[in-house]
Formats: structure tokens, C-alpha cells, sequence
């Protein structure tokens, strides 16, 4: 299995190279966004509510250095709040009404969906949109209903969940370095 396993992901990140192009506009406008002062929020689900918050985590926290903290919120931090929100509203909503409390037009919306087919990932793209802030997705599986709502949409060409969260995570500390490389301190 894991042989097999390798095997598919070698494949995979040799096809994800095409996205450099990509990923770099993405680290772009998230330097330009955290230089002017602005935040990043991130959201997704299960396995890529993980991966968002680890994004969060590397910025706020550390990466590689020591440097100031950056300004990123996880989306879905609060249980009450999320649960209010599903029962109240729509599980749909989850992520954008927070988005609509916290966000401004000088923040960016970074979204993550292994299969680009979540509804309330595109629901909070849709509201970034509204609210004027520029978007990345980090999508799979053709990147569905998603890709096309966000500014820069990174679609890692797999079908398969595991292999696309796997390439994601991958980007995600390529964004860090990206970053990083631009507050040293």
C-alpha cells in the first residue's frame, strides 16, 4: 500500500508543478495583503479545516523564524458560534457569516476544498467577493463549484481526496515560505 501510495503521489506532484504560476500570484497577494495591513482568514472542512488551520497556525505562530506574528484567523474556531450558526442559519453559512463580522475589503479569504464542491466554501468565496476581498482556494477534483468564485483558484490536478490534501499541504508551506521570506522578522 504504500508503495502504491508514493507511487500515486510522485505522480501527483510532478502534474502539480504546472500550478507555480499560481501559487506564486496567491503568495503574492498575500504578502500584499499582510504588508498593508490586512488579514487572512482561512476556512475549509474535515481534513482541509486542518490544513486552514495549520496555514493559520505557521503565520500567527511560527514557520521557520522567529518573526512578528501575521495577521490570519481560522474561521471556524469557535464551536458555539459554529453550531449557533448551522442551527440557527445553515451549515452553509458556517463560514461566511464570520467572514462577514471579521472580514474587510483589505483582507483576503483563503478557502480550502479537497473536492471544490463545498457549499459552504463557496457560499464564503461568494461573500468574500461581495465584500470586496480578494480570494485563494486551494482546491482539488477539477476544482467544482469553487474554482470559479476565487480570485486565484489551485486546483491540484487529482481525483483522489488524499493525494490532493497532501499537494495542499505542500502548497500551504510553500505559501509560508513565500511569506516569510518577506517578513524575516
Amino acid at each position: 500500500m504504500l508503495l502504491e501510495a508514493l507511487a500515486e503521489l510522485q505522480d501527483v506532484a510532478t502534474r502539480t508543478r504546472q500550478l507555480q504560476a499560481d501559487v506564486d500570484r496567491a503568495a503574492a497577494l498575500m504578502v500584499e495583503t499582510l504588508e498593508a495591513g490586512g488579514k487572512i482568514l482561512a476556512c475549509g472542512n474535515g481534513g482541509s479545516a486542518a490544513e486552514a488551520q495549520h496555514f493559520v497556525t505557521e503565520l500567527v505562530g511560527r514557520y521557520k523564524s522567529n518573526r512578528r506574528p501575521l495577521g490570519a484567523i481560522w474561521l471556524g474556531g469557535d464551536t458555539g458560534q459554529m453550531t449557533c450558526i448551522a442551527n440557527d442559519f445553515s451549515a452553509d453559512e458556517v463560514f461566511s457569516r464570520p467572514l462577514q463580522a471579521l472580514g474587510s475589503d483589505r483582507d483576503l479569504l483563503l478557502a480550502l476544498s479537497s473536492s471544490g464542491q463545498s457549499s459552504n466554501i463557496a457560499r464564503c468565496l461568494t461573500e468574500a467577493k461581495r465584500l470586496g476581498m480578494r480570494s485563494v482556494a486551494l482546491l482539488g477534483k477539477g476544482g467544482g463549484i469553487c474554482a470559479p468564485l476565487a480570485t486565484v483558484p489551485i486546483v491540484v490536478p487529482s481525483m483522489s481526496t488524499a493525494r490532493v490534501q497532501e499537494m495542499h499541504l505542500l502548497i500551504v508551506h510553500a505559501l509560508c515560505d513565500a511569506i516569510e521570506a518577506r517578513f524575516p522578522e
